[in-house]
This record gives C-alpha cells, sequence and structure tokens, in this order.
C-alpha cells in the first residue's frame, strides 16, 4: 500500500486522542495539593510524546488529559513530564 507523504493527521484533532492541557503553576500546586502527593509521585510521561510537544509542554510541567469513560463518562488524569533518560 502506497502513502502520501504529505498526509498527516492532527494529534490535537484525532477522535481517539484525549484532550491535553497543560496546567498553569497555580493549578499545578492546587492539584498536588488536594492529591496530597510531589510532582514526581504522579505518573509520568516523556517530554518525547507527540502529544505532550504538540501541546509545547516542558519537563516538570502536570498535564491534565480527559478520557472518555463508558462507567464514568468522563475521568481526568494527571501526568508529570520527565526528560527522556536512553
Amino acid at each position: 500500500m502506497l502513502r502520501s507523504k504529505s498526509r498527516k493527521v492532527n494529534i490535537l484533532e484525532h477522535e481517539w486522542v484525549p484532550k491535553h492541557e497543560v496546567l498553569s503553576p497555580e493549578e499545578a500546586a492546587e492539584v498536588l495539593k488536594e492529591l496530597s502527593v510531589k510532582p514526581i509521585q504522579l505518573p509520568w510521561i516523556k517530554a518525547s510524546d507527540p502529544m505532550v510537544r504538540a501541546i509545547g509542554a516542558r519537563v516538570g510541567d502536570i498535564i491534565k488529559i480527559y478520557r472518555k469513560s463508558h462507567t464514568a463518562g468522563e475521568t481526568i488524569v494527571y501526568r508529570y513530564v520527565v526528560i527522556d533518560v536512553e
């Protein structure tokens, strides 16, 4: 199957990719206080992740992800952006 190199998918608008947003420092502090955790205790997401790059997040940022759920309707999860170590 031949694919055109000019055909690209915008991951920000793809139906299977949940909405991601970078939290402001104030929002991040509030979330950390509410969850009683340090940023490093949140699940990690690599800075090289395509979605992290697409939304302009940087190492140390906290990302809020809105996931669709059949049972809960919508679920919010948080990820801490970390540097890639290989």
